[in-house]
């Protein structure tokens, strides 16, 4: 199967998209700290099942445009981000996959772009109103991104004992290659941007944001082995879906599932972005 590299802009921002295979389309979004690599797995699955699959380096990370300053993450831009690949794909609408950030951003745009997005997957991380709702637990186990806002101590935090926090607490699966990516074009810094430009210590205190509904039929997939998320935040997100909410919980993974799970996330993505075409 042949995968095109394309080049999209979105103002001062150019995105590195790989593009693959023909039918519905699926755009499938990472997250921290990680770049399109994280489907590398999960991709020729998606491709022989029969839909067009498109992956990108989101902003700050992989080959894309890295912007130095912390508004450039903002949420809106991230949003413009989305459709802007979408436009340059030629496609009205896709089923959009998200993981960590990426189900943050996937979320997020399903709600201020319903237009363009037929099917959600959110994969580990629950609505954004139901996340900042999940009480004490989940804010227990957001600690980290209290390190994260403050420039220099996230970093310092990451770096610090031959990068111990990265090789014992965050435990993913491709750790070393992580590492060498990150300390590649200053991305230690831009990944975190995400955080410091959404995420303020305010959000612990301050009420959960209020999006409009998600009209697109919603999957949320969650792990029983991770450590950052609760269940709750994404059992409850059914609560912001108008139209319909599945929830899988899989047993015995950690938070990396695209590269813990691979198969087994395919198939649930693929038997639930297929079941309505067929029916129509």
């Amino acid at each position: 199967m042949t995968v095109e590299r394309l080049s999209v802009s979105n103002g001062d921002v150019t995105l590195s998209v790989q593009v693959g295979g023909a039918g519905p389309a699926m755009l499938l979004l990472h997250g921290w700290p990680d770049t399109s690599a994280l489907w590398d797995d999960m991709v020729p699955d998606l491709l022989e099942a029969g839909f067009r699959v498109i992956v990108p380096d989101l902003r700050g990370c992989g080959q894309s445009s890295k912007p130095a300053t912390t508004s450039s993450y903002a949420m809106h831009h991230l949003i413009d981000d989305v459709r802007c690949i979408i436009d340059a794909v030629d496609e009205t609408t896709v089923t959009l996959v998200g993981h960590d950030w990426g189900s943050n951003l996937a979320w997020a745009t399903a709600a201020y772009l319903p237009e363009r997005v037929d099917h959600l997957v959110a994969i580990s991380v629950g609505h954004p109103t139901s996340f900042r709702s999940a009480g004490l637990e989940q804010q227990v186990k957001s600690w980290y991104t209290l390190l994260f806002f403050h420039e220099g101590v996230g970093e310092a935090f990451l770096r610090k004992n031959d990068y111990e926090a990265m090789r014992v607490w965050m435990r993913h699966p491709r750790v070393e290659q992580i590492i060498d990516e990150l300390e590649r074009d200053g991305q230690m810094t831009s990944h975190l941007l995400w955080y410091r430009a959404n995420i303020p210590p305010q959000a612990f205190v301050a009420p959960p944001p209020v999006l409009p509904p998600i009209l697109a039929p919603t999957l949320g997939i969650w792990s029983s082995g991770d450590a950052a998320l609760s269940e709750g935040q994404m059992k409850n997100s059914a609560e912001h879906c108008a139209t319909s909410f599945e929830f899988v919980r899989l047993e015995d993974h950690g938070h990396w599932l695209p590269i813990e799970a691979p198969g087994r996330l395919a198939r649930e993505i693929v038997t639930f972005a297929s079941s309505d075409r067929a029916q129509n």
